[in-house]
C-alpha cells in the first residue's frame, strides 16, 4: 500500500510552436510547487524537431531535480538525456523500451485494465498509469477508469500508480483519496484560469491534505 503523499506528474501541452518562447511558462509551473516528474508529450514532430524541443525543456526540469520522461520514443529518450520514457499499449513493447533506456524509468499505460497493469508490473515497469478518469480534450481516451482501480492497486502492489485523464484542481480529490501515487495533469495546469504556477500550487495544497 502506498504510504507517501501523492505528487504531481506534469505533462506538456500536445503542441508548442516555439518551445524556447514558452520556456518562462514552463519554468514558472515547475517552480509553482512540488513537481515529481514531467513528461514531454509533443505530437506531430519528426525526431529532429522533437529532440530540439527536449533540449529546451529537459534541462530546467533536471536542474530542479525533476525526472524528465519522453512520451512514446524510447531510443530518442535515451539519446536526448531524458530520465526515461512513457509508452502506451500501441507504442511498442515494454522489453524494447527497457532495452533502449537501460536503467531509466519506463512507465506503461494500462487504461482501465487490471490485467495490463499486472502484466506491466511483472515485466518490470517502474509505474503503471490508469485512465482516463474524466473527459479530456488532450487526447482521445481509449477507456474510462474509476477510482476503485487505484485503491485496488495501491492495496496490493508496491509499484507506483499514476492517474491520468482530464484531471483538474476541482476533480482530483477522489483520486488522491483512492491511493494514486501521482496525478498526471496537462490541461488542468496549462489552462487553469489563474495560470500554470497557481495550478501547480493548488494541486500541491490538495495533495498535502489541504
Amino acid at each position: 500500500m502506498a504510504t507517501q503523499r501523492c505528487r504531481l506528474y506534469l505533462i506538456t501541452p500536445p503542441a508548442l510552436p516555439d518551445p524556447r518562447a514558452w520556456l518562462p511558462t514552463w519554468e514558472a509551473a515547475l517552480d509553482g510547487g512540488d513537481v515529481a516528474c514531467v513528461q514531454i508529450r509533443l505530437k506531430g514532430l519528426d525526431d529532429d524537431a522533437l529532440a530540439r524541443a527536449v533540449d529546451v525543456l529537459r534541462p530546467p526540469a533536471q536542474r530542479r531535480g525533476i525526472a524528465v520522461l519522453l512520451n512514446d520514443h524510447p531510443a530518442l529518450a535515451f539519446e536526448t538525456g531524458c530520465d526515461g520514457v512513457h509508452i502506451g499499449q500501441e507504442d511498442g513493447s515494454y522489453g524494447d523500451a527497457r532495452k533502449a533506456v537501460g536503467d531509466g524509468i519506463v512507465g506503461v499505460t494500462c487504461h482501465d485494465s487490471r490485467h495490463l497493469a499486472m502484466s506491466a508490473g511483472e515485466a518490470g515497469a517502474d509505474y503503471v498509469a490508469f485512465g482516463a478518469f474524466f473527459p479530456t480534450a488532450t487526447k482521445q481516451p481509449k477507456a474510462h477508469a474509476e477510482p476503485e482501480i487505484l485503491a485496488w492497486w495501491s492495496e496490493l502492489f508496491t509499484i507506483p500508480c499514476v492517474a491520468i485523464g482530464g484531471i483538474t484542481v476541482d476533480n482530483c480529490r477522489p483520486l488522491v483519496a483512492a491511493g494514486a501515487d501521482f496525478l498526471a495533469v496537462s490541461a488542468g495546469v496549462w489552462e487553469h484560469p489563474e495560470g500554470p504556477a497557481a495550478a501547480v500550487a493548488a494541486f500541491d495544497r490538495i495533495m498535502e491534505g489541504g
